[in-house]
Parts: structure tokens; C-alpha cells; sequence
């Protein structure tokens, strides 16, 4: 694992909480030159700091849904073998209760932010010949749910921008991954406090698990894809378990499926629906 990250300069989106951060650690732990970037300077930068291992990290704030500054931030990791996209945010509720606004900022954030990830840093790959990009997606990229219409909707468009990228990029001597998890454990489950939609309820309860996946483990099985040169990653076991019989039986993924969001409707206010990055 070291051999293929020390040295390396990798630029992880989101990085200030949750994967971004458990991502940032395991590659300073590799050895690994790490521009952890959130649009919370401050938590990038205690993300950084903390950071232990034969790399480095630093901090740097921002906003994924600007192209310019996504840009910017890619010129300076230059030259940048390692691009983890990897911010995002949750919309969850009942579809008619989104606003336009809402589906604005999931599309902007969840899928915008990647293109401009790949706009910035592709080319530069290209002239490089070499290197490789991280897309976090979901299991709800792979596998639909209502009362996250939203979100299912960007990352099943982060699945497919991934898989088809790959095919190109491979004559040109890089590497695609997409990240396909289930509910691990980051502040976006416990995101929706009050509202019609309970994110940790929910996401545990699909899993019938108790206990979310690790972030850290995650970054391990992460690193390992990369450095396999791995199209995906879908974890954990279960999750690939439901992933193969959906695509061998979709009739019978999706009546469950169905079941199960119609036991999550309840009665509670929803004054607003929960927004929160992973």
C-alpha cells in the first residue's frame, strides 16, 4: 500500500467530517501528500492537523459548487495524482415535499460538484499520463428508495459518469473508482432530528443492521480499490449481497423496497427537510 501512495498528492473534497476525513488520515498514514478540502476551512484544517503518518496534510477551504475555486484548488495539488470527490449532502422526505431550491443544491453539490472535480483535474491527468479519481457515490446509487429521490437521483448519475469515465480514461493511463456504501457511520445519519424522515432509523433499518459501517474502514477498503485499480467498491458484504440479487431480481428488490418506505411515513411535522453533508 505504501508504494503506491507515498509521494502522492491527492486532493479529498469534503474532507472535514466523515469519509473526507477518515479518506485524509488513511492516506497521510500511507504516505500520502493530502489537500484535505471543505467549505468549512476549520474543519479541514483540524482534519489536517491531526493527521498522523509518513505524509502530510493541509487544509483548504472550499465550495465544490464553484468551478473557478474547484480549479484553483486543483492547480495548486499539482501535480495531482490522487482526486477524491467526495462531498455531498443528504435530502431526505417525502418527494413532494422537496423545493426546486432543494433539488438545486443535491444536483450542485452531489453531481456538479464531481464534474467540476473531473473538469479540473482530468485534462491535467491526461497530460500526465497517469493517475487516478475517486468518486464517492452510495449504495443508493445502485439500488433506488423512495424518500430519497433526490439523493438516489445524483448518485446513480455519479455511478454512471464514474463507469463510463473509466472506459475512457483507461487508454490514457488512469484509474476510476466509484464508492457505492451503505450507511456508514458520518454525521449525515443522525442529519434529520424532527423531521418525517429519521436518517439513522432509516438507513440502519434497510440494512437491518444496529451498527453502521466504519469511515475508517471505508478509507482502508478505499485505498485498497485504488491501488488495485478497482472500478467499485460496494460495502459492506450485505449491501453487495443486496446489490447482486436486485440486479439478478429487480421485481422483488423493489416490492421490498416499497414495503419498507411505506412503514418510514409518519406523522410528524416536517418543516423543513434535513440537509447535511457526509
Amino acid at each position: 500500500m505504501s508504494e503506491r501512495f507515498t509521494g502522492r498528492t491527492a486532493l479529498v473534497t469534503g474532507g472535514g467530517s466523515g469519509i473526507g476525513a477518515a479518506l485524509t488520515r488513511a492516506l497521510v498514514a500511507a504516505g500520502a501528500r493530502v489537500h484535505c478540502a471543505d467549505i468549512d476551512a476549520e474543519a479541514a484544517a483540524r482534519v489536517a492537523a491531526a493527521a498522523t503518518g509518513p505524509g502530510s496534510a493541509i487544509g483548504v477551504e472550499l465550495d465544490v459548487t464553484d468551478a473557478a475555486a474547484v480549479e484553483a484548488a486543483v492547480a495548486a495539488a499539482e501535480p495531482l495524482d490522487l482526486l477524491f470527490n467526495n462531498a455531498g449532502i443528504v435530502i431526505g422526505g417525502p418527494t413532494e415535499e422537496l423545493t426546486l431550491d432543494q433539488w438545486n443544491r443535491i444536483i450542485d453539490i452531489n453531481l456538479r460538484g464531481v464534474v467540476h472535480g473531473i473538469q479540473a483535474a482530468y485534462p491535467r491527468m491526461i497530460a500526465a499520463g497517469s493517475g487516478h479519481i475517486v468518486n464517492t457515490a452510495s449504495a443508493a446509487g445502485l439500488m433506488a428508495s423512495g424518500l430519497l429521490t433526490s439523493y438516489c437521483a445524483t448518485k446513480f448519475a455519479v455511478v454512471g459518469l464514474s463507469e463510463a469515465l473509466r472506459t475512457e480514461a483507461v487508454h490514457h493511463g488512469i484509474g476510476v473508482t466509484v464508492v457505492c456504501p451503505s450507511a456508514v457511520e458520518t454525521p449525515i445519519l443522525d442529519s434529520t432530528t424532527g423531521s418525517r424522515f429519521a436518517g439513522r432509523s432509516f438507513f440502519l433499518g434497510a440494512e437491518n443492521t444496529e451498527r453502521a459501517y466504519s469511515p475508517d474502514r471505508l478509507a482502508a477498503d478505499v485505498l485498497t480499490a485504488v491501488a488495485r485499480n478497482r472500478a467499485r467498491v460496494v460495502v459492506p458484504a450485505r449491501t453487495r449481497a443486496g446489490w447482486v440479487i436486485g440486479r439478478i431480481a429487480p421485481g422483488f428488490l423493489a416490492r421490498r423496497t416499497a414495503r419498507y418506505v411505506r412503514t418510514q411515513f409518519t406523522s410528524a411535522p416536517n418543516p423543513e427537510s434535513p440537509v447535511q453533508p457526509r
